[in-house]
């Protein structure tokens, strides 16, 4: 058995079915932790005849994980569980309060009694809607703290504040990332994110919805890029917070126009109000990602919407 045994919270989920590959692409052992709230048993299903991969099925807040992992060596902990979509932390907002909060202290206290590595998927939505462009890892952000979108805003917040008084307090060896948007192959089609909802209405040929003017901007970041900033963070001795994402920003009628060229459709385009507390910008300054981890993307947008509309149309048939 290798040394090295990972746990994956949400490892069934869209960007924690990709790291469960590579960790165990490179010979460690795998533990994928997820309820299936919003992941899903096939994005993994193909790891299960692997020796080295565990699947258990459970929520992060159960105090019954803690005794369910006891036996197993474990050296390090991703904690990827959470909705990160709007439709579902809008649909589970206590949930998503409890999963930031009690749930990454119940994953923080298993890496305590294991010695083991921490490391905190966090989100650029703690920037909220941003006064400073690019955003940078020493901007506090600019967060409605009552609004719908704060459950999940809110909770990464909070997750990272108790992630580092565990590193401070307990001497807890801790890594923290601020996820940019990412897209790819294992999203689900109906999450309500820009990139699916925009190819799937295309591949239906329903006009795509664009809400407000469509001159709000998003960087987007190709899962296998995504996927190897998040490795190469975890594997390094920089605690963070270290942006990873993708500095090439877009309009959502820029990602309109590319995902319609793409699909070979002249589709129309019809507009809807802004959703409350929806950011006006969105570009990470990646330059502590390269400086401290060698990393930057390298999948163009419109390589990475071709292989993500591949995948959807062949799911579709």
């Amino acid at each position: 058995m290798t040394s090295r045994c990972t746990i994956v919270a949400g490892g069934a989920g869209f960007l924690g079915s990709h790291l469960c590959d590579q960790l165990i692409g490179r010979g460690e052992r795998v533990i994928c932790v997820d309820d299936l709230s919003t992941g899903d048993s096939a994005n993994v299903a193909h790891l299960v005849v692997q020796t080295d991969f565990r699947f258990v099925q459970c929520d992060i807040v159960d105090p019954a994980l803690t005794d369910l992992l006891a036996d197993e060596p474990i050296t390090g902990i991703m904690n990827m569980a959470s909705p990160a979509s709007p439709p579902a932390y809008l649909l589970r907002p206590i949930e998503t309060l409890r999963t930031g909060s009690r749930g990454t202290e119940q994953l923080l206290e298993i890496a305590r009694a294991h010695s083991a590595r921490f490391f905190l998927a966090s989100t650029s939505e703690v920037y909220g809607d941003p006064l400073e462009h690019p955003q940078r890892e020493t901007y506090w952000g600019n967060v409605n703290p009552i609004g719908e979108r704060s459950v999940y805003d809110e909770a990464k917040r909070y997750a990272e504040a108790l992630t580092m008084a565990y590193h401070r307090a307990h001497g807890i060896d801790v890594r923290i990332v601020r996820i940019f948007n990412t897209y790819g192959p294992r999203m689900q089609p109906d999450d309500g994110r820009v990139v699916t909802n925009f190819i799937n209405q295309a591949l239906s040929g329903e006009p795509l919805t664009i809400y407000g003017d469509g001159s709000q901007t998003r960087s987007f970041c190709y899962v296998d890029d995504e996927v190897a900033g998040l490795l190469a963070l975890f594997d390094s001795d920089v605690t963070g917070p270290v942006n990873v994402g993708n500095p090439n920003e877009f309009t959502m009628l820029e990602l309109a126009r590319e995902v319609l060229d793409l699909v070979g459709s002249d589709l129309p385009l019809v507009t809807r109000p802004l959703p409350s507390d929806d950011p006006k910008l969105r570009r990470p300054d990646i330059t502590l990602a390269r400086d401290l981890l060698g990393w930057e993307p390298t999948v163009s947008l419109r390589d990475g919407l071709r292989e993500t509309i591949d995948y959807f149309s062949a799911a579709r048939g």
